[in-house]
C-alpha cells in the first residue's frame, strides 16, 4: 500500500509507478545485466515487454533511440536503455515492488535497427495508449493475449532498400506466453510473405545517383555492367572486383546462388560493351553461355502455366530439353496443342510449333486462343487469321466443323473420312508468312529419307571404349592429357581456356598457402625473440609502460602495401568466395603478384616451402613461372597442361577418340597383326564423384571394352577426409573404390587393367617412408641388399630389383589376389609414370592387346604376344 506523502515541498522529481494490468505482460523474458544500470540498482527483475495494438490517432509521440549494435546480440539477451524524461535527466522508471516488476515502458523492435527505446512524455500519454489499445482490441475482437501484435509508429515505415545481401533477421520475437506454441494463420502468412519479399538481395546505393556501386565514382553516362539479381551497377574498372569469374553469369559475388530478378530476364545472355572491352570473344561466349544454362537462372516452374495448369520442375525440364523447345520462354500463361505442337500465349493465336505429345500442362481449352470463328482444331477454337489460312488451303469451314490436325499438317474432320494437307500449297505457306503464323516442318518425311540413306550407307568403323577411373589425385587427368598429346588429338579452345583458368586459380591458391605459412613463421620468430628477451630489461619495461606500440620487424614481415594484399587474399580464402573471385581477379592483381614474388619476406617463406604440408609438389613448377601465368595474355604450354591438377575446375566427364598410329616394322610395341586402321578407340576419363554413391551410375558405361583403374603408388602414407569428416588412407580409399567398381553389376565380365601410377615419386618416397605405413601392407618385409635401395636400372632390375620394384610387385600381387577373390579372373597390371609419354603409350597399347586377346582369343597363339607387353602385364 503506497501512502500519500505530506510535508514541505522537495526540489527533485519523485519516481512514480503507473498502475497497469499485469495480464498485458507476456512472459517472454529479456535478460538484463545489472552492471549496465546505475550502481544503486543492485538486482533487477526479469523485464517483460508490454505488447499491444497501437492506434494511429493515439497521442503517443515516439522518440526513437537506437541502441549500440555492440550491445545487441543476434539471438541473445537484449539490454533496454534507461528512459529519458522531459527534463533531460537520465532516470530509470523501473520500479520494484515485492520483488516483481510493476511498470514497464513500450519496447519497439524493428527488423534492421535492432531494439529501440521509446520515450513517454507523461502519464496521460501512457494511459491514453493503454486505453486506446484496449478499446481498439475490443472492437476488432482481438484480445491482448491472442498471439503476435504489430507495434507501429505514428507514420508508416516504408520498406527501405536493403543491402545487396538481404535483410537481417529480427533478434526479438514477441509471443503470448499462453499461446506460444500456436501461431495464427495471419502470422504464418505474413511470415511467408516476408520471406518471399526478402529472399531477393537488393542493391544499396551509397554514392551519388548514377555512380558505381563499388568505387562510388562516375555518373549516369559512365558505361556500367548490371547485376541480374540485385541490380547493382559497376563501372568497367570494378566489374571483375565485384563479380569475379562469373560462374553464373553477371552476378555480384555474394549474389551467386540467388535466382535472377524476372524484370531483368530479357538481358539474359545478351552481350554488352563492357564485357567486350574486358574479355576476349571466347570468354564472353562462355560467360553468356553459363548465364543462360545455369540452373538457378532458369524460370521458376511455378511461374509458367500451360493450359491453365502450373508446371512442376520435371515438366519444365521436359519442356526445355525436348527436341523443339519453346523459344524465349518467360513467366506467363500459355496454351499448348499436344497433337499438332502449336504453341501460343493465352488469349492469342499460335506463334510457334514445339515438340508434340509432351506430358506437360493440362487439357487444352476451347477458348485458349480467344477465337470466335466456330471452327475448332484439336478442341481449340481458332482465330480469324487461322480461318483465312484454312479457307485458302481449301478446307471446308461452313457450319461448326471440328478437325484433328497432326504434326505433319494433315487434317481430318471428326467423324468423317475426308482430309488432306493444309500447308502443301506454296500460296498457303506464303500467306502464313504474311500473317506471321508458324508452318509445320517436313521433318517426318525427311527423317524417313534419312533412315533409308543411313541403312544403305556402309557400316561404321569398329569403336572400342576404354573407361579410365581412379581415386582423386591418382593421376587419371595426367594420363588423359598425355594421351591427347601422344595421339595428336588437339585441345579445343574451350578446353584450353578451362585449363588456363584452372592454372591461374591454383596459382593464387598456392600463394595463399605460402602467405599463411609466412604468418606462422613470423609468429615463431617473434615468439623466440620474446623468450630470449631478459625479464628485467629496461627497454622492455619502458616500452610496456608507454602508450605507443612499436611494431617489430622480422625477415618474414611485409610492407604496408603487400600486407594489405596478403590480408585480402587470405580473407577471400576464408570467406569461401575463392572459386568465384579467381581467376578473373588475376587481371586486377597481376602487378601485386609480381611485387610479392620479389619481396624478401615471401622469398624467405618460399625457401621453407617444404615445411608446408598443404603445398603440393607441383606448385614449385607454377610458382617459378608465376609472373607469366598471372598475365592476362597467358597461354598454357603443353607442359603447363600436363602439370595442371585436373582438366577443368568441375569434376566432369572427359573423352577423346583416337587411333593408334602405325609403328615401324621392327617395333615390339605394335606387331603387324595388331595395327588395323578401321578400328578406333575412345578413352573416357571419369571422376569418381561422377559415378555417384556406391557407383550407381556405372551402368551408363556397360558397353566399355575394358576398365582402366588408376592407383597412385605414393598414396600409401597419405590421408584424405571422407564425406563424414573422417581421415582415411588414400590407398585404402582406392582399394574400396576398386572393390565397388569390380563388384558392380555393370562391370560383370569386364577385363580390368590396373595402372600403378607415379612410380618415379614412389622410388623416392619408399626409401624414406616404409610401405607398412598403410595397414593393408603391414606384412611387407623385403630382403634388403646394399644395391637394392637405390633407383632401378635396366641392367640390374632383372638380377637385383630395387626396393621400389619389390614394393611395386607386392602391391600388384595384393590387388591381383583381391580381384581374383571377387571375380575368379586375372587382373592385368601396368607400371606407369604419367609424366612420361612412353609409359602412357605402353599402357594404352597394352590395353589394346587385352581387347584384342578377348576378341580373337582362339586365333592368337601365345608366341604372338609381344615381349614388351608381357613385361608390362604382371608379376604373377
Amino acid at each position: 500500500m503506497v501512502e500519500e506523502r505530506t510535508g514541505p515541498g522537495i526540489n527533485y522529481d519523485i519516481p512514480r509507478a503507473v498502475p497497469i494490468n499485469i495480464d498485458y505482460i507476456p512472459t517472454a523474458s529479456v535478460v538484463v545485466s545489472s552492471s549496465q544500470f546505475r550502481d544503486d540498482v543492485s538486482t533487477l527483475p526479469v523485464i517483460e515487454p508490454i505488447v499491444g495494438k497501437f492506434s494511429r490517432s493515439s497521442s503517443l509521440k515516439a522518440n526513437l533511440v537506437i541502441s549500440s549494435t555492440s550491445e545487441i546480440q543476434e539471438d541473445g539477451p537484449v539490454c533496454l536503455d534507461a528512459i529519458k524524461k522531459d527534463n533531460g535527466k537520465d532516470k530509470c522508471d523501473i520500479i520494484e515492488s515485492s520483488g516483481e516488476l510493476e511498470n514497464f515502458n513500450k519496447l519497439k523492435g524493428r527488423l534492421e535497427g535492432g531494439l529501440e527505446s521509446l520515450e513517454i512524455k507523461n502519464e496521460e500519454d501512457f494511459q491514453g495508449y493503454t486505453n486506446s489499445s484496449d478499446s481498439e482490441s475490443a472492437e476488432s475482437g482481438l484480445s491482448s493475449s491472442s498471439g503476435i501484435f504489430a507495434v507501429r509508429e505514428e507514420e508508416e515505415v516504408e520498406n527501405e532498400i536493403q543491402p545487396w545481401h538481404g535483410r537481417k533477421p529480427s533478434a526479438v520475437t514477441f509471443l503470448d506466453p499462453h499461446l506460444s506454441s500456436t501461431i495464427s494463420d495471419e502470422a504464418e502468412s505474413s511470415q511467408s510473405d516476408a520471406e518471399s519479399i526478402h529472399d531477393m538481395p537488393r542493391a544499396e546505393r551509397k554514392g551519388k545517383k548514377g555512380s558505381c556501386y563499388y568505387c562510388l565514382k562516375g555518373n549516369r553516362f559512365t558505361e556500367k555492367e548490371e547485376c541480374i539479381v540485385c541490380g547493382a551497377k559497376y563501372c568497367i574498372v570494378c566489374v571483375i572486383r565485384a563479380m569475379g569469374s562469373m560462374p553464373e553469369g553477371r552476378k555480384c559475388i555474394t549474389c551467386i546462388g540467388f535466382r535472377i530478378d524476372e524484370s531483368r530476364r530479357n538481358n539474359l545472355g545478351k552481350c554488352t560493351k563492357v564485357l567486350k572491352r574486358l574479355f576476349t570473344d571466347l570468354e564472353v561466349k562462355n560467360i553468356l553461355s553459363r548465364e543462360k544454362e545455369c540452373e538457378i537462372n532458369q524460370i521458376p516452374a511455378r511461374l509458367v502455366y500451360i493450359n491453365d495448369h502450373p508446371l512442376s520442375r520435371q515438366e519444365l525440364l521436359m519442356l526445355r530439353s525436348c527436341q523443339k523447345p519453346p523459344k524465349n520462354l518467360k513467366p506467363g500463361r500459355y496454351w499448348y496443342d499436344k497433337e499438332s505442337g502449336f504453341w501460343g500465349k493465352e488469349g492469342r493465336g499460335p506463334c510457334q510449333i514445339v515438340s508434340t505429345h509432351l506430358e506437360v500442362g493440362g487439357r487444352i481449352k476451347r477458348d485458349a486462343s480467344n477465337g470466335n470463328t466456330n471452327v475448332c482444331i484439336n478442341n481449340r477454337e481458332i482465330t480469324k487469321k487461322e480461318l483465312r489460312i484454312l479457307k485458302l488451303a481449301g478446307v471446308p469451314c461452313e457450319g461448326r466443323p471440328s478437325y484433328w490436325v497432326s504434326a505433319d499438317g494433315s487434317y481430318q474432320e471428326e467423324g468423317m473420312n475426308n482430309g488432306g494437307k493444309i500447308w502443301d500449297k506454296p500460296t498457303t505457306k506464303l500467306a502464313c508468312a504474311v500473317f506471321n503464323l508458324p508452318i509445320p516442318s517436313s521433318s517426318v518425311h525427311s527423317g524417313e529419307e534419312k533412315v533409308d540413306k543411313a541403312s544403305s550407307s556402309p557400316e561404321p568403323k569398329m569403336l572400342h571404349k576404354l573407361l579410365l577411373v581412379g581415386h582423386d589425385q591418382s593421376g587419371t587427368s595426367t594420363i588423359f592429357k598425355q594421351a591427347k598429346q601422344i595421339y595428336k588429338v588437339p585441345f579445343s579452345d574451350d578446353e584450353r581456356q578451362a585449363i588456363k583458368f584452372l592454372i591461374q586459380r591454383k596459382l593464387y591458391w598456392y600463394i595463399s598457402i605460402l602467405l599463411e605459412g609466412r604468418e606462422r613463421f613470423e609468429e615463431e620468430v617473434l615468439m623466440d625473440e620474446k623468450n630470449k628477451q631478459p625479464v628485467n630489461d629496461p627497454s622492455t619495461s619502458s616500452a610496456s609502460g608507454s602508450d605507443v606500440q612499436f611494431e617489430r620487424k622480422t625477415i618474414y614481415s611485409f610492407g604496408p602495401k603487400l600486407k594489405v594484399f596478403a590480408d585480402w587474399l587470405l580473407q577471400v580464402v576464408v570467406s569461401g568466395y575463392f572459386e568465384t573471385t579467381f581467376p578473373a581477379a588475376t587481371r586486377v592483381y597481376a602487378q601485386s603478384v609480381e611485387e610479392l614474388l620479389k619481396d624478401e619476406a615471401f622469398q624467405a617463406t618460399y625457401s621453407r616451402r617444404n615445411e608446408l604440408e598443404m603445398l603440393p609438389r607441383v606448385s614449385t613448377y607454377f610458382l617459378d613461372r608465376a609472373v607469366d601465368i598471372s598475365s592476362s595474355d597467358y597461354d598454357p604450354s603443353d607442359n603447363d597442361i600436363l602439370y595442371a591438377e585436373g582438366i577443368s575446375s568441375c569434376k566432369s566427364l572427359s573423352d577423346m577418340e583416337f587411333s593408334f598410329p602405325e609403328s615401324r616394322q621392327d617395333s615390339l610395341l605394335d606387331p603387324p597383326y595388331q595395327h588395323d586402321s578401321s578400328i578406333r578407340y575412345q578413352l573416357i576419363r571419369v571422376h569418381p564423384s561422377t559415378l555417384g554413391e556406391n557407383c550407381k551410375l556405372l551402368e551408363m558405361f556397360e558397353d566399355m571394352s575394358i576398365i582402366l583403374f588408376c592407383v597412385a603408388l605414393v598414396d600409401y602414407d597419405e590421408f584424405d577426409e571422407d564425406d563424414n569428416g573422417v581421415l582415411v588412407n588414400r590407398m585404402i580409399a582406392s582399394k574400396q573404390l576398386f572393390e565397388r567398381i569390380v563388384t558392380d553389376r555393370a562391370s560383370s565380365g569386364k577385363n580390368f587393367l590396373l595402372i600403378l601410377n607415379k612410380f618415379d615419386l614412389f622410388e623416392e618416397k619408399i626409401i624414406q617412408v616404409p610401405l607398412s605405413q598403410c595397414e593393408w601392407f603391414d606384412n611387407f618385409n623385403p630382403m634388403i641388399t646394399p644395391n637394392s635401395t637405390g633407383r632401378s636400372s635396366s641392367s640390374s632390375s632383372s638380377t637385383n630389383p630395387s626396393l621400389a620394384q619389390r614394393a611395386f610387385q607386392y602391391i600388384a600381387v595384393k590387388f591381383k589376389r583381391l580381384f581374383y577373390s571377387l571375380t575368379d579372373k586375372k587382373l592385368f597390371v601396368s607400371q606407369t609414370t604419367g609424366m612420361e609419354p612412353e609409359n602412357v603409350n605402353a599402357a594404352l597399347r597394352y590395353a589394346r592387346e587385352i581387347i584384342k586377346w578377348e576378341v580373337d582369343k582362339p586365333n592368337i597363339s601365345i608366341t604372338e604376344i609381344s615381349t614388351a607387353s608381357a613385361d608390362a602385364s604382371s608379376f604373377l
